[in-house]
């Protein structure tokens, strides 16, 4: 028997945010804030749970953020991350996909070079995006 899943408005807010900020990756201050600000009380705790929930169901992805003290989340249309690497703007946080041909090039020699095959999923490269390198300058 399939166990039931509740859908709270509270669990429907969080998804709604995640797909609205689908090119950004997320951290729990981020929902929390989001949820605070449309007067909507949900325990962290069930924040974490209901994204545990989505990272296991393969909707969410979790990233360690650059520094490797908290977590960022990004919601992921179906197969859209898994078989490519990540770009992250330091700057503003944007989430770019790098889905082009260069990555089986990558990966076609990381394994025949370096006897090492790449996971793709949950990998970033850090930098600044054009929007934020033109703003600098």
């Amino acid at each position: 028997m399939k166990k039931r899943e509740y859908k709270t408005k509270g669990r429907r807010m969080i998804w709604q945010y995640l797909i609205e900020e689908k090119d950004h990756a997320v951290s729990i201050s981020d929902i929390e804030q989001f949820l605070i600000e449309n007067q909507e009380h949900v325990n962290l705790s069930t924040i974490y749970r209901y994204l545990d929930k989505l990272v296991m169901d393969h909707k969410v992805l979790k990233y360690q953020q650059e520094d490797g003290k908290k977590a960022v989340f990004q919601y992921v249309e179906e197969d859209r991350c898994h078989q490519h690497l990540h770009m992250q703007c330091v700057k503003c946080g944007r989430m770019i996909h790098l889905n082009c041909s260069f990555m089986d090039e990558i990966s076609d020699h990381m394994m025949e070079h370096h006897h090492f095959r790449l996971q793709c999923q949950n990998s970033i490269l850090y930098g600044i995006c054009e929007s934020c390198e033109r703003a600098e300058k």
